[in-house]
């Protein structure tokens, strides 16, 4: 009896305060103003510096010989055979540069090394902003060992916001079902308090950034 009493009292002042309405005291606060203070180092430095915080590998490529260049001393170092990628640009970019790549769906639980575009990178966190809009789908985001993006520097936004505001007009009514925020290699901490890495997705993110601004 007595807890029904304590919770009739709670429900009547909950009631009560719907009731009386009260002046908002926080009436004059910009909720649209920054919540965060403005970053002083160029948008593309600071993503490359967060990036590798978080444990991912930053690589600026002057123009796409420089982007060949690189992704064929990454295959020597790594010896790898070949990229894995399920996108049709970027099948496109590979061949112009006569980068070896991998496209079979029988081959992609074999892949070693799995290569994507992304929509933007935001610099505020150095995350890479990915969507099931793009032509390599859901999979290659979480499945490859090594996530290897593939981006550019007109791709680079100050905060997460700008990303979403960009998305909403790219895409307008056609909206992704999915976009996934991707900041650094996969990691956990759950199991005795021991780093593991690529516990569920990729040990190892590259991100190359061709410049595409003068």
């Amino acid at each position: 009896m007595e807890e029904s009493t304590t919770k009739e009292k709670i429900l009547k002042r909950v009631r009560d305060a719907l009731i009386s309405k009260k002046e908002n005291p926080f009436k004059n606060v910009d909720f649209s103003s920054p919540v965060l203070v403005e970053e002083e180092e160029e948008r593309e430095v600071a993503f490359a510096r967060k990036l590798m915080e978080n444990g991912g590998s930053f690589v600026y490529c002057e123009n796409e010989k420089a982007l060949g260049e690189n992704l064929k001393m990454l295959l020597q170092q790594k010896k790898w055979d070949a990229y894995y990628v399920a996108d049709k640009k970027l099948e496109m970019l590979l061949q112009s540069l006569e980068i070896p790549f991998q496209n079979d769906p029988e081959a992609f639980l074999k892949m070693q090394a799995g290569m994507t575009r992304c929509e933007y990178l935001i610099a505020r966190f150095g995350s890479v902003l990915v969507s099931s809009g793009l032509d390599s789908g859901r999979r290659m985001f979480v499945y490859p060992e090594t996530h290897i993006v593939i981006s550019t520097t007109s791709q680079v936004v100050p905060e997460l916001q700008d990303a979403l505001a960009g998305m909403r007009k790219r895409y307008q009514e056609n909206f992704p079902s999915q976009m996934t925020v991707i900041t650094g290699p996969s990691r956990t901490a759950d199991i005795e308090k021991t780093l593991v890495m690529g516990a569920h997705g990729p040990r190892e993110l590259f991100v190359f950034v061709v410049d595409d601004e003068d």
